[in-house]
């Protein structure tokens, strides 16, 4: 069977999961978002961003499969599917989704005896991790993914978060896969459910924690009265591949244990 030898990668996830188990050979186009590996930025043409892409230049780069990630990537897949391009969109919002996604990838290109060890070591850290830090006091936790307007967690973070030993305080926007589902209209919303961790990851900007505390009402909030602000980078978090799993999750951790010290 003639399994795909020219990918294109539209977003990190997939990328950092071929360089994992040394396909990295078999990418020939990236996300120019991409920062893991570090070393694929300067290995591979960039040629998209998140909702755009270069489509004339991948064409030119021939590949055999195009993958992506979700509905915001629909009209970049439809205009590759017109052009004779075969795409494969992803939909991961989940842990076991992001494991899905690696095992589904692997069988896609006939590495499945890479990527299913792979994938099992990355669920097993999990699991040790979840674990080894299930707790009574759990403090709460609000994850804010962007700041104007106030958007909280996805899935995947929420999961993160109690995996790591906290408590999400929206976990029911978090099942929502939409941004605008998990949009917090009124900031009294976090004041009344008390966060013990304030986080911010604000996808691609830097977040400024002196400017959540100084939101009108916040200055009682136990993460805010206590300076328990934190960011962790948008590459480690919010990106549904092994960064989450690895780094993010540690990141978490981290967060969590200073917190409680």
């Amino acid at each position: 069977m003639n399994y795909p030898q020219r990918i294109v990668c539209l977003t990190e996830e997939t990328t950092e999961t071929l360089y994992a188990i040394g396909a990295e050979d078999r990418i020939v186009g990236i996300s120019g978002f991409t920062v893991r590996p570090e070393r694929a930025r300067k290995e591979k043409p960039k040629v998209s961003a998140f909702t755009s892409a270069k489509i004339g230049r991948i064409l030119e780069l021939k590949p055999d499969l195009v993958v992506g990630f979700s509905d915001m990537q629909a009209d970049i897949a439809a205009e590759l599917v017109r052009s004779g391009v075969a795409v494969h969109i992803f939909n991961q919002r989940t842990v076991a989704g992001i494991l899905s996604m690696i095992r589904t990838l692997g069988g896609m290109l006939g590495l499945a005896e890479q990527t299913d060890p792979y994938a099992q070591a990355l669920s097993d850290r999990v699991e040790r991790i979840r674990a080894e830090r299930k707790r009574p006091d759990r403090p709460r936790v609000y994850f804010e993914e962007w700041g104007d307007p106030m958007i909280t967690g996805i899935g995947w973070v929420s999961e993160l978060i109690g995996i790591a030993g906290g408590e999400d305080i929206f976990p029911e926007r978090a099942v929502e896969p939409g941004a605008r589902e998990r949009i917090i209209e009124n900031p009294e919303d976090v004041i009344t459910r008390k966060p013990d961790i304030i986080i911010g990851s604000w996808c691609g900007r830097k977040f400024r924690p002196e400017t959540v505390a100084e939101r009108p009402g916040w200055a009682d909030v136990p993460a805010v009265a206590n300076n328990h602000l934190y960011e962790i980078k948008s590459p480690l978090i919010l990106q549904p591949g092994p960064a989450a799993l690895t780094d993010g999750l540690d990141a978490l951790c981290e967060i969590i244990d200073q917190t409680n010290t």
